[in-house]
C-alpha cells in the first residue's frame, strides 16, 4: 500500500529570520515534494514568499504574541484541525505551543492529531517552558538538548527523538559560489582584503554571540595580517552596538574590524572568509548552525567548547574548540589559524565531508518525515 499524504501544521511566532525559521521552511519544502501538504501558522514576515512559493500554505494569525488575548486563537486553531483533517500539529516555540497545546487537548482523542514540539534552545527553566515538553514526541535538536530535556523535565527517553539540525549542502557549497556574488558582496561591504585573512564572526547582535571576547582577542594579534568581520543586523540590538563600537575605539581596532550588517547571501560572506568564529560565550549554542554552514562551505572554524559544538566540530580534524569567556584561548587558535595556512586548508577539506555525513537538511527533514508517518500509523 502507498502511505497517504500527511497533512502537517507547523506553529511558530513568525518567518522573520533565524534558525528555527529556516528550519521551518526546509522542512515544508521537502513535504511538498514529497507530495504531502505543508501548512505553517505565524505572524507572518519577510520569509513568507519564499515559504509559498516553495509550496506550502501560510496562515497569518499572530499566535507568538506574549498575551492573554493570543488564546483567542485556541477555538480558531481547533476548528481549523478538525476542518483540514490534520495529521501532524508540531509545535516550535513557547507561546505558540501554549495556543497548540489548548487547541489540541480540548480536542476528542480520535479528532486530535499527533502532537511534535521541538526544542530548539535551552529555555529557561519553568512551568511556562514545560509546554515544550507536551509533545508525544519531543525533538531534540542536540545530544546536549536531549539532556537538558531529561535531567529538567524527566521525560522518558522513548519521547525524545535526537534530529540534528541540517543545512543545504547544495547550497552551501563553495563550487557553486560565481565570482559576481563575490564581487558584489565585496562591494557592498567596501571590504578589500589586499593579502589580508577575513576572520568572520556571523551571529546576532547581542552579549552571548560573544563579540566582546572575540574583538578582546582580537586585540593582541594587531601585529598579524587580518581583518575580521562580523555580520549581523545592528538594528536589532542597537545600544550593544554602539557599544561595541565604543569598545573597537579603545582597543585601537577600528582600522581592521568591520560590521557590515545582515547580510541575505551567507554562502558568498562564507566564501569570503579564511575563518569563521563561533564564540558564544555566556550561554552555549544549543546546535550551532553557523559552525555547520561554515564547514559546509569548506571553511575551518572556531568555537566555543560548550553545547551543541561539542558535537558539531571535530577538535583538530575541522577546527578548534576553545575555553568560553577566554579570549586568550580564541586568540591562541585564531593565531594557529593564521599562521598555517595549510592547516586551515585540510580542516576545510574534513569539515565538508563532515557536514555532509551527518548535518545535511536532507537527513534532518526525512528524519522528521519518517517521524510523523511512524506517529500517523501507530
Amino acid at each position: 500500500m502507498v502511505a497517504k499524504p500527511l497533512t502537517v501544521v507547523q506553529m511558530l511566532p513568525e518567518l522573520e529570520t533565524g534558525g528555527v525559521e529556516r528550519g521551518t521552511l526546509e522542512l515544508g519544502k521537502h513535504l511538498v515534494q514529497h507530495g504531502h501538504r505543508s501548512i505553517v501558522i505565524s505572524g507572518g514576515g519577510r520569509l513568507v514568499s519564499q515559504l509559498e512559493s516553495e509550496g506550502s500554505e501560510h496562515i497569518s494569525w499572530n499566535v507568538g504574541k506574549k498575551s492573554p488575548l493570543t488564546l483567542r486563537y485556541v477555538p480558531k486553531l481547533r476548528k481549523f484541525l478538525t476542518d483540514r483533517k490534520v495529521d501532524i500539529l508540531h509545535l516550535r516555540s513557547r507561546v505558540p505551543a501554549w495556543v497548540g497545546y489548548l487547541a489540541w487537548r480540548s480536542l476528542p482523542e480520535c479528532y486530535r492529531p499527533r502532537l511534535v514540539t521541538t526544542f530548539h534552545g535551552f529555555y529557561s527553566i519553568n512551568r511556562y517552558s514545560a509546554i515544550m515538553a507536551k509533545g508525544e514526541k519531543i525533538i531534540a535538536i542536540s545530544k546536549s538538548v536531549k539532556s537538558h530535556i531529561q535531567n529538567t523535565y524527566k521525560v522518558p527517553e522513548d519521547r525524545i527523538v535526537l534530529i540534528h539540525r541540517g543545512v543545504d549542502v547544495d547550497v552551501f557549497d563553495p563550487h557553486k559560489i560565481s565570482r559576481k556574488r563575490i564581487e558584489s558582496l565585496m562591494n557592498d561591504w567596501e571590504l578589500s582584503k589586499n593579502g589580508k585573512a577575513v576572520v568572520m564572526l556571523p551571529g546576532r547582535i547581542t552579549r552571548w554571540k560573544g563579540h566582546e571576547i572575540f574583538l578582546k582577542s582580537l586585540a593582541s594579534i594587531k601585529n598579524l595580517k587580518w581583518k575580521a568581520v562580523c555580520v549581523g543586523n545592528p538594528a536589532e540590538n542597537p545600544s550593544y552596538y554602539k557599544y561595541l563600537l565604543r569598545h573597537i575605539e579603545r582597543l585601537q581596532l577600528h582600522n581592521q574590524v568591520k560590521f557590515v550588517g545582515q547580510c541575505d547571501d551567507m554562502p558568498a560572506a562564507y566564501f569570503l572568509a579564511d575563518i569563521v568564529i563561533s564564540a558564544s560565550s555566556s550561554e552555549a549554542e544549543a546546535f550551532g548552525r553557523i559552525a555547520v554552514e561554515a564547514q559546509a562551505m569548506g571553511k575551518p572554524v572556531i568555537a566555543t567548547a560548550h553545547g551543541g559544538s561539542l558535537e558539531t566540530v571535530l577538535p583538530g580534524k575541522t577546527g578548534w574548540l576553545v575555553e568560553p569567556v577566554n579570549a586568550k584561548s580564541l586568540s591562541k587558535a585564531i593565531e594557529e589559524g593564521l599562521t598555517d595556512s595549510a592547516l586551515c586548508k585540510q580542516f576545510g577539506k574534513n569539515g565538508r565531508e563532515w557536514v555532509i555525513d551527518n548535518f545535511t537538511t536532507e537527513r534532518m527533514c526525512s528524519t522528521t518525515l519518517d517521524l510523523y508517518r511512524n506517529l500517523v500509523a501507530e
